[in-house]
């Protein structure tokens, strides 16, 4: 079964390949506005079906996975920065703070008439920041295209004090959920090669 990651997140592409599933990359383009009164375990959920969803349109035959990534602190949702200061006002909130990461999880098969999604959340603290700090790790670009504007996996690893729960549910896919996932649609995945070789 051809299996095609609808991200275009280099995170998501080398834990499939971690762990064994040969896939394809075809990142899904929806519009990731908040409705008025969801919740943010809702909103990601349904990110992560509409982005499986929208690419399993265009890939029928294909065993389709799509996640999508929040932060949360006091109730409100850093997704990706917009720009640097963006990801400077971010990195201020969560300095010297406890906030948690939700990263939610689709897999969709038979062009959508078979799909199933869940959210694993993990806590995740930093340290205290100072602006200069700051300032020097966004230089790096590295926050600019993840959730919260931190990237626990890279040059952000240094600013983070602890995490509790799943650490690759903060780099952007929860590797235990997935599994589950994929036994639930019927590809049971058994420590062995899954999907077609990338083309």
């Amino acid at each position: 079964m051809r299996v095609v990651l609808a991200s275009a997140s280099p995170r998501r592409h080398e834990l499939l390949g971690m762990i064994g599933i040969a896939h394809e990359v075809d990142p899904a383009d929806i519009d990731e506005s908040l409705r008025d009164g969801e919740s943010d375990t809702g909103y990601a959920l349904r990110l992560a079906t509409e982005k499986g969803l929208a690419v399993a349109a265009r890939h029928p035959d294909a065993l389709i996975i799509a996640a999508d990534t929040i932060v949360v602190v006091d109730g409100r949702i850093f997704g990706k920065p917009v720009d640097r200061a963006d990801a400077c006002r971010m990195l201020r909130v969560l300095s010297g703070r406890t906030h948690v990461v939700h990263t939610a999880v689709a897999v969709v098969r038979d062009a959508g008439r078979r799909r199933e999604s869940t959210v694993e959340s993990t806590r995740v603290t930093f340290r205290e920041l100072g602006d200069d700090e700051i300032a020097a790790y966004v230089a790096t670009g590295e926050p600019m295209d993840k959730a919260g504007a931190y990237g626990i996996q890279g040059y952000g690893a240094s600013i983070v004090d602890r995490v509790e729960g799943d650490y690759f549910t903060v780099m952007g896919l929860a590797v235990r959920q997935l599994v589950s996932l994929l036994e639930r649609v019927g590809v049971p995945y058994r420590f062995r090669a899954l999907g077609a070789e990338p083309s």
